[in-house]
């Protein structure tokens, strides 16, 4: 008896203490029946709205496709075989239909290669054709679609580098590509799991700063820099549709590529040495050179340094010019900006940037255009007399938007708006743009009236509008805003001339679908007829929940009842909650709630949707505000927010009558999953958690992460006190960690989840680490997914469901 009570003993400590060799499994059939459907296609239309592509893909990989032969180097990942990233998106097929044929049908474009694995599609300029990349078994094609044909054709043999991007750039005449083509001067691969070393790896520093945030897949070593170089290596081609080609300039490191308007100007921007073991290849010096489209070389514009030092603080910037691009509105002018506070978000200046543009040649004939109060955002051209600017400072979440004079510096420019950019009541919303002669966007104008098309964000609801706004006077007036209270209509486009809105409708059972609304006789015509996949739960109860934090705050959630719930009954369920914390400089703009229930259900691997089907009620995208007003940083009160967050939620949903507050499950990924690990630690209103993919030891993070600016030595009460690893000893309840094996985020390395659970193994806390093969910060193969669905399930079966 004794020697039989021995061994239990021993095979219960042994099975406590093992590595479970696992296989991959499934979830239930409610789950997988979810899961296991095809995806609508994505939608192309041209500017005109002649024609509709249907653009199709799986949506799940498969393990065996994440088991290829992957090189990260530089901030890259990379299949060495093919020349193309290894983790691309691929579409697999591709449907036109003419919108202006009245009935119709959809057709299945022709000679589309053998199980197609498309992606990189690029419009011709007059947009009667789309080029495309098409990945062979080797390499890389391109391949060609002539809409009005609905017929496809190979133009490249399958030796195309797609590593880096900018792999298909038309010329303006519509007949021929520049295309990147793997180098003929490209050597061998250095095996770096069998290369005998030459000597020691080592990285200097001559007492510069260099605060950069924890980047993964970077450079390690000598053999990483060759793999990198051979990779990144491509000659140029000018390639005709016919397939005939030649050679536009020889190899060398192309990462960027774009043509001027006119096409007669191509910017080409070259990686240059030394390479660096902290930083991304963006960070690399770099030469930015025009050509004529001849392939003549006019000018080098610039050429930037390594950038590894530079001052502390997101709105650090390098010093010189920056952010070269083409202004859309003119044939061939170069835009670019320089910083006026030595790139240095400490120096108080009252300009932050400036804005220059260079005519041809680009030999320093630079004319400035605009000076900006924060840091430099974007620019959207209209005409030589019109322009709009926006800027940014995360530090205080400001934006401004400028109207400006493009052609009369002396002009002081306009603001039209000067907001909080996380006030989304307020967001005004974006410029309708059209293509102009050159096939560029720009801002489409009715006289001096532009065009703005709004979400429409309110306390009221979502209400989703377009503006005419006066450019002169800056005056607006309501065009249009939807109605409906039982449906959400996303405004997509406008056309001016048609006056009629391209729109997409849906509601919690109807599956999105584009429509053309014309505004004056208010006339719906549909153009797309996508079936809802996921019927089973088309009726699940839905609805969004507004509540307060203990302090006053307003918070929100979507509420998913079970399937068949009875709301009378008032059966106590139990609760999963899925959040994601969201720091904020305002109470204001913290309070607001952007969710609308009459969005469509789309549960995905991500979702806890899922649980309606197995007796959970689910509050998903729960609001967990930070906010830290004035001088307080939002993390200076990180832990008390957290769990008043998690209360509150709670606490709502109880008060409805829905659930039993002893069986509420909390979950997240990423910087989710680092606020359940604190929940768990610092409060007692979960009966267990699920944390995906993320960070634990902030300690890892030392120079900023999410929003926080601070270094640790400049914070160090904060960082540790937020840590989950630090508070190992604190944890109460059963949690799950789930992570990718080749996490690619920032922060959030694999090792983060490693060491985590071996403190709370340690430390006798109830805990499961499941690392998903192959899989990166995001999950793809579809063996994953339903593997993470079935342990998920698993685990709130055993330990909130069914809690002793």
């Amino acid at each position: 008896m004794r020697i039989f009570s021995f061994l239990t003993l021993l095979l219960s400590f042994a099975s406590l203490h093992a590595q479970e060799g696992l296989t991959y499994q499934k979830p239930s059939q409610e789950i997988l029946d979810l899961v296991d459907v095809s995806l609508a296609p994505s939608v192309l239309m041209d500017e005109s709205k002649n024609y509709m592509i249907l653009i199709s893909r799986d949506m799940y990989g498969s393990i065996e496709e994440l088991s290829q032969e992957e090189l990260r180097l530089g901030g890259l990942r990379i299949d060495p075989k093919t020349n193309i990233g290894s983790r691309v998106n691929y579409y697999n097929n591709l449907q036109v239909k003419n919108l202006k044929e009245k009935k119709a049908e959809v057709l299945q474009v022709k000679n589309l290669p053998d199980s197609p694995k498309m992606t990189n599609f690029r419009w011709s300029p007059n947009q009667e054709k789309l080029a495309f990349t098409h990945t062979t078994e080797n390499g890389v094609e391109v391949w060609i679609m002539d809409l009005a044909t609905a017929s496809a054709k190979k133009i490249t043999e399958d030796n195309i580098n797609a590593n880096i991007g900018d792999v298909i750039n038309w010329f303006n005449d519509g007949n021929s590509l520049l295309v990147k083509v793997v180098s003929e001067n490209k050597q061998a691969l250095i095996d770096t799991e069998t290369a005998v070393p030459t000597g020691p790896t080592i990285s200097v520093n001559d007492g510069k700063k260099a605060q950069n945030r924890t980047y993964q897949d970077l450079l390690s070593n000598k053999n990483d820099e060759h793999n990198f170089e051979q990779l990144a290596l491509s000659t140029l081609y000018k390639v005709n549709l016919d397939g005939s080609s030649e050679k536009w300039l020889a190899s060398d490191l192309y990462s960027s590529i774009d043509f001027s308007p006119d096409g007669n100007y191509v910017m080409v921007e070259t990686i240059e040495k030394p390479f660096s073991y902290l930083v991304p290849y963006y960070r690399f010096p770099s030469k930015t050179t025009i050509y004529t489209k001849d392939g003549k070389q006019v000018q080098t514009v610039l050429e930037v340094p390594l950038i590894e030092d530079l001052p502390q603080g997101f709105m650090a910037v390098r010093t010189g010019k920056r952010n070269f691009s083409w202004r859309s509105d003119k044939p061939s002018t170069l835009i670019f900006t320089k910083a006026l506070d030595g790139g240095d978000p400490e120096n108080e200046v009252p300009f932050r940037d400036e804005v220059f543009e260079m005519d041809a040649p680009f030999n320093g004939n630079e004319r400035s255009l605009l000076k900006t109060i924060n840091r430099m955002g974007s620019i959207q051209w209209a005409n030589n007399s019109i322009a709009i600017a926006s800027d940014y400072w995360i530090n205080t979440r400001n934006t401004k938007t400028y109207v400006f004079n493009p052609s009369d510096a002396s002009v002081a420019p306009r603001i039209v708006s000067d907001r909080n950019y996380q006030d989304v009541y307020s967001n005004p919303g974006s410029f309708v743009t059209q293509r102009n002669e050159f096939g560029r966007s720009v801002i489409a104008l009715s006289g001096e009236n532009a065009y703005l098309i709004g979400a429409g964000h309110s306390e009221e609801g979502q209400f989703p509008f377009l503006d005419q706004i006066n450019l002169n006077d800056l005056k607006k007036k309501r065009v249009y805003q939807s109605k409906y209270t039982d449906k959400v209509e996303n405004l997509n486009d406008f056309d001016i001339q048609n006056n009629q809105l391209l729109v997409r409708i849906e509601s919690p059972t109807e599956y999105p679908n584009y429509s053309f609304r014309d505004i004056k006789r208010n006339k719906l015509t549909q153009i797309t007829f996508f079936e809802n996949p996921f019927k089973s739960i088309q009726n699940v109860h839905k609805e969004v929940i507004n509540y307060k934090r203990e302090d006053g705050l307003d918070l929100s959630g979507t509420l998913y009842l079970p399937i068949g719930y009875d709301v009378k009954s008032k059966e106590k369920m139990p609760l999963i909650i899925w959040a994601y914390p969201t720091e904020y400089k305002d109470k204001s703009s913290a309070g607001q709630n952007t969710q609308n229930p009459n969005k469509f259900t789309f549960p995905y691997y991500g979702s806890m949707i899922y649980w309606v089907t197995k007796g959970y009620v689910v509050l998903d995208n729960a609001s967990f505000p930070i906010v830290g007003e004035g001088d307080e940083e939002p993390n200076d009160t990180y832990i008390e927010q957290l769990v008043a967050n998690g209360k509150a939620a709670i606490d709502a949903v109880d008060e409805l009558g829905y659930i039993d507050r002893n069986r509420v499950a909390v979950g997240g990924h990423s910087y989710g999953a680092f606020m359940v690990a604190n929940l768990l630690s610092h409060s007692d209103l979960f009966a267990a958690g699920i944390a995906r993919s993320g960070a634990y030891n902030r300690t890892l993070t030392p120079f900023g992460f999410q929003s926080e600016q601070r270094n640790y030595w400049e914070a160090p009460e904060v960082y540790n006190e937020m840590s989950p690893f630090m508070n190992a000893d604190k944890m109460k309840y059963p949690l799950l960690l789930v992570h990718g094996e080749a996490d690619n985020n920032s922060g959030t390395y694999p090792m983060q989840s490693e060491r985590y659970f071996n403190a709370l193994k340690g430390l006798g806390a109830t805990v499961r680490l499941v690392v998903l093969p192959k899989e990166s910060h995001g999950y793809k193969a579809k063996e994953s997914i339903l593997h993470l669905l079935w342990e998920q399930d698993q685990w709130l079966e055993k330990y909130v469901k069914n809690k002793e």
